[in-house]
């Protein structure tokens, strides 16, 4: 499962629900009819309930959507902090040098010198860009993910090069 976004609080009093999205092209999801929700997607027994979505729009800064049998704010509390995803092969194509964040998950990450700095272990939205949060036993790394400071992505290889030194935190 590609983990999409998350819905953090009720929208209006008909169902809808506010969604803080992990990505940069929210609304090319509403093209995909179904989505899946889970209180909490890094448990070994994470159940994914699927979804039909009945409505998605940008609202002000925000993303609000509609599922199928959720008709009212009490329901939508309920969804409240639920994880939105959707299996990799439901998901719109990526462009050239776009990636989900799942892709980044676990890649190596070694600086311009080839010294290792770890490996991404999540990613934080910061607003104006995302950081990679790189993990090297006790050692963190929080590398801004922007060209200034990437250099490439290679998936296949399983590889992040960085411009970060490997005493910067």
């Amino acid at each position: 499962m590609i983990v999409m976004g998350r819905i953090i609080a009720p929208y209006g009093i008909k169902g809808w629900v506010k969604i803080h999205p992990f990505g940069d092209d929210p609304l090319s999801w509403k093209k995909m009819p179904r989505w899946w929700l889970c209180t909490d997607d890094r448990a070994p027994e994470a159940r994914w309930e699927p979804r039909a979505l009945k409505g998605l729009r940008q609202q002000g800064k925000s993303l609000v959507a509609a599922f199928e049998g959720i008709d009212d704010r009490t329901a939508a509390e309920a969804l409240q902090g639920c994880y939105v995803a959707a299996p990799r092969e439901a998901m719109p194509p990526t462009a050239k040098d776009e990636y989900y964040w799942a892709d980044l998950i676990g890649l190596a990450v070694e600086n311009a010198e080839g010294e290792a700095l770890g490996t991404v272990t999540s990613l934080i939205s910061a607003g104006a860009h995302e950081v990679l949060q790189v993990s090297d036993g006790d050692l963190e790394h929080l590398i801004p993910f922007v060209p200034a400071y990437v250099d490439t992505v290679d998936t296949d290889a399983g590889r992040i090069r960085v411009q970060w030194q490997k005493d910067w935190s």
